[in-house]
């Protein structure tokens, strides 16, 4: 069983290989204007995860599948071993990835998200997408109107949207959003208590995001024997989104460090 990832690139392959996981509800376009600037230096490579962006559809959707599908695409492209990023479920995706296959990740950079367990909390999201009429809707005009009974954040429900394709029947989603939530609890879900990664490890948190707690940072040490957290200041959960420069910052100084 293997999934063909979609996936882009930015920035020339002779390059070192830096490879980026986008979180839940995302895509790789998430991620395109961040690593415009990153290509100077490096290969980027965004792939959209499996039941995302334009990547097929499964129903398997758990952390050591995901895992799985970036090393199937790692060996596609001939990519040994790579700097790995990853932000929120691309962030557990990453830590399952860095532990399960050491060998692959040279560095990795986990965004605003720990190695804990967390409770299901996307259920208003979730009601919001399942609640949009799609066979009604003209305009993306429209579904923001819908979605906004939901989700009062503009920015929350302009990411959702770009999850909408216009098709001659109608809008539909792009994502798998049956798969999906149905396997919601495995979104959450705790790194096994046996899986560490020794390598060098940067876990970059949001000042006012609550997703990295103080009483986190022994977990993250005993997974990443070796992590440092780097807090950025005035940035919530979309670190990256927020403070570019200064996450920009904070990744390349990380990579650059000997």
């Amino acid at each position: 069983y293997t999934v063909q990832l979609y996936y882009r690139t930015e920035g020339s392959p002779d390059k070192p290989a830096l490879v980026i996981l986008h979180g839940l509800f995302g895509s790789s376009d998430n991620w395109l204007t961040m690593s415009k600037f990153l290509a100077e230096e490096y290969y980027v490579v965004l792939p959209d995860a499996c039941n995302h962006g334009q990547s097929p559809h499964s129903n398997e959707f758990n952390y050591s599948q995901m895992a799985q599908d970036v090393v199937d695409l790692l060996d596609s492209l001939n990519l040994d071993a790579v700097y790995l990023v990853g932000h929120s479920m691309g962030g557990k995706t990453a830590m399952h990835l860095a532990a399960t296959f050491p060998e692959r990740v040279k560095k990795l950079v986990v965004v605003d998200i720990s190695p804990r367990y967390y409770q299901p909390h996307h259920q208003t999201i979730l009601a919001g997408l399942h609640n949009l009429p799609l066979a009604t809707i003209k305009t993306r005009r429209d579904a923001d109107k819908e979605l906004s009974n939901h989700i009062t954040e503009l920015g929350v429900r302009q990411f959702l949207l770009k999850n909408l394709d216009r098709t001659p029947e109608g809008y539909k989603w792009r994502m798998n959003l049956p798969v999906i939530t149905d396997n919601i609890e495995n979104v959450g879900e705790a790194l096994e208590a046996d899986m560490r990664y020794d390598g060098p490890t940067l876990f970059i948190d949001g000042e006012t995001s609550s997703y990295i707690k103080a009483d986190d940072i022994d977990l993250i040490r005993k997974h990443f024997p070796q992590a440092k957290v780097e807090t950025i200041a005035n940035a919530g959960h979309w670190v990256q989104a927020e403070q570019p420069e200064a996450f920009k910052d904070a990744l390349e100084d990380f990579l650059k460090e000997k």
